[in-house]
């Protein structure tokens, strides 16, 4: 595979559609966890939301890889340790990211075994890991104008 240049629409489609995740996060009743599981549908809804921020957020590093190092990454927890290796995140970071890679895992593959509680832990104390795992990558992104192409 050969580098071509990191996508700015890509990179700017799949932040904007992160934050969006995350914004409907916040949206939920996170203020008590009686509240929180008092309509089922608020759990279903923090499932979608959290799921669909954490594959953003992978491809995102995906995207990464393969546009701006020539990396083809096929599964979602060798992306952290590929953009660790590149130098685009710092160890904790990319542990924080390999861990979201392994949630994202067990949202798809043990969305059986996910409690309502659980969910509810990772609304209030871990979706903000999300944003700042997105600040990470926009800010070495603007430090290396060289791997990005602009055009559309």
């Amino acid at each position: 595979m050969t580098a071509t240049g990191i996508k700015e629409k890509v990179v700017a489609q799949r932040i904007a559609w992160i934050e969006e995740m995350v914004r409907a996060v916040a949206g939920l009743p996170l203020d008590s966890l009686e509240r929180f599981v008092a309509d089922p549908r608020n759990v279903a809804a923090a499932d979608s939301y959290v799921r669909r921020a954490l594959e953003a957020l992978l491809d995102l590093g995906r995207h990464i890889l393969a546009k701006g190092f020539g990396r083809a990454v096929s599964e979602y927890r060798e992306v952290a340790r590929q953009l660790l290796a590149a130098g685009v995140l710092a160890e904790d970071d990319a542990r924080v990211m390999g861990e979201m890679a392994g949630y994202r895992n067990r949202l798809v593959h043990f969305y059986d075994e996910v409690t309502p509680p659980e969910l509810y832990r990772i609304c209030t104390e871990r979706v903000s890991d999300v944003t700042a795992i997105v600040n990470a990558l926009r800010l070495w992104i603007q430090h290396h104008p060289e791997r990005v192409d602009r055009s559309l």
